[in-house]
């Protein structure tokens, strides 16, 4: 259905008028209890959403927008193997990945349980061999480093686990190399004994150009130190295409495979997750997938107006279609959760980035908001001055986790300290008066404080949810990434959209392809002038 024809939407474009001229100042004026009321609590994370633009009867016409776009119903055909993915007539199950109970999951008739846990045995096994020192290079020598070659949800899912959990990490260092520029590779090789070294391919079909393009020079990079029989020790495949794996020479018993209702973005939890479990171990793998499993069951089961990824996407809702915004910063204040934002561009921007309905109608209203950010005290020094005194409103959600090992207390206190001050000054912003008397006490001249005035000026008002978590264990972590996968659900489901398709991924790497036999001397297939052009001029150079 279209959401804006709902009488929930038309109620939410009024809020908005009525909304428009209401700082954040006053609905905490006007409301005592607003800061406890407008929180919710699940899986060791507390959502405190009181800093939202927000009150009652527009929280009251977002639960019911959903309502109206069949939320609930949604949420049990994801859960229960439907083939939500409309556009390429598959599943969508990345919460049966992390179940921890036995009720079945069927997929064509079969339950795919089974073939879930048997590929994660087999990878913890593999990854206890490794960790172990079981299992050994060309020479006899342990395994020291591993070196992940995948690219997007092969490369972003894992490598962002392995920083946020590198406290944990007490297995071989793990290395990700994603980009075809040879450089990522060669500066990741020249510090590395090919003796000591493992590289997992992670490709589903096996035929990923970046992928294999990497994988290949790190082939012969190990080939010229052990020869080629060293690429059976060496080398091991997540993927599902045997044929392809055995000519490349890695033994297809080393092959971790997964299955297309698998989304790339969403396969840290399969065998893709594979560097993590080499990291900080298969037990620790287990109590990530724990995690994100106790979020998945409290988005299942929770109230809408308790539910922590409802309420995140609702409120991203409200602020992309009746307040105009349409950019969304993630600050986490843990220095290892430093790829969180990359990643959560990936899964937003890469979800909901779509100009189509479900049904193929276009939608007429906006969709994904532009998702970045880094991490809290350097952003602060950074981009934090568009958020204060910019011409855009852009909401942000701050990320603290209160503990995690190794931290420094005084450190800590720097950083809690950091993230509810921002958080609190871009709600309460600072007004003319407060400026004033600011000024006045250091005994400016009043010639010099008018001048001085509008610069000085914070207008507020700019909302922000505190994601606040007890700790950052691998469970917490988990949770916390199902919560934002869930979030971007949810708002696929209100807009209208298949999250889970990503044709626009395609044109450009079926372009490349024909570009990169123009570039070896062809001179078919022909392009654009413009890029005809730029050919001409890269021929030359």
């Amino acid at each position: 259905m279209n959401p804006a024809q709902t009488t929930a939407w038309t109620g939410l474009a009024e809020h908005a008028t009525r909304l428009a001229s209401q700082h954040l100042r006053e609905l905490f004026a006007n409301d005592p209890a607003r800061a406890m009321r407008l929180r919710a609590q699940a899986c060791g994370i507390l959502l405190d959403y009181s800093k939202n633009r927000v009150d009652g009867p527009v929280l009251h016409d977002l639960l019911a927008l959903a309502e109206a776009c069949g939320l609930h119903a949604r949420i049990e055909a994801m859960f229960t193997g439907a083939p939500i993915n409309g556009t390429e007539g598959r599943a969508v199950l990345h919460t049966a990945l992390r179940s921890q109970d036995d009720t079945p999951v069927f997929v064509a008739g079969e339950n795919i349980l089974p073939a879930i846990r048997a590929v994660r045995a087999s990878c913890h096994v593999f990854a206890g061999r490794v960790r172990s020192g079981e299992w050994r290079g060309y020479d006899g020598q342990t395994i020291t480093d591993v070196v992940n070659i995948g690219i997007g949800g092969s490369d972003l899912g894992p490598l962002m686990v392995c920083e946020a959990l590198k406290p944990y990490a007490d297995g071989p260092r793990a290395h990700f190399v994603s980009n075809v520029d040879s450089l990522h590779l060669t500066q990741t090789l020249a510090t590395l004994d090919p003796a000591r070294t493992l590289f997992i391919i992670a490709s589903k079909t096996f035929t990923t150009l970046e992928t294999l393009t990497n994988a290949r020079t790190a082939r012969a990079w190990l080939v010229a130190a052990g020869g080629e029989a060293a690429v059976a020790r060496h080398f091991v495949a997540v993927s599902t295409n045997a044929e392809k794996v055995a000519a490349f020479g890695i033994d297809p018993t080393n092959m971790f495979g997964f299955w297309d209702w698998v989304g790339g973005r969403y396969s840290l939890w399969s065998a893709i997750g594979l560097p993590i479990a080499l990291a900080i171990g298969p037990q620790r793998f287990d109590e990530l997938l724990a995690g994100a499993y106790a979020m998945d069951q409290h988005f299942r089961h929770a109230p809408l107006d308790r539910n922590l990824p409802v309420l995140m996407a609702l409120l991203g809702i409200w602020y992309v279609n009746f307040l105009d915004c349409h950019s969304q910063v993630v600050a986490p204040y843990n220095q290892t959760l430093h790829r969180l934002p990359a990643f959560l561009q990936q899964l937003d921007m890469e979800s909901n980035g779509k100009r189509v309905r479900g049904d193929g109608e276009a939608v007429g209203y906006a969709t994904g908001p532009v998702i970045w950010g880094e991490p809290g005290t350097n952003g602060q020094h950074a981009f934090f001055q568009l958020l204060h005194q910019g011409s855009q409103i852009i909401p942000v959600d701050f990320i603290l986790a209160l503990k995690q090992p190794g931290q420094i207390a005084v450190h800590r206190r720097a950083q809690i300290a950091n993230c509810l001050a921002q958080a609190a000054a871009l709600m309460q912003g600072k007004t003319e008066d407060e400026v004033r008397a600011e000024m006045r006490a250091k005994d400016i001249p009043d010639g010099e404080i008018e001048k001085l005035l509008p610069h000085r000026v914070f207008p507020g008002n700019r909302p922000s949810n505190l994601l606040l978590m007890d700790d950052l264990s691998p469970e917490s972590l988990g949770a916390l990434l199902a919560l934002y996968e869930h979030k971007v659900f949810v708002q696929g489901v209100v807009w209208g959209v298949n999250s889970f398709d990503q044709w626009g991924v395609e044109l450009g790497k079926q372009l490349a392809s024909g570009l990169e036999q123009r570039l070896d001397g062809s001179t078919t297939p022909a392009y654009d002038p413009s890029t005809e052009a730029l050919l001409a001029y890269i021929a030359r150079q």
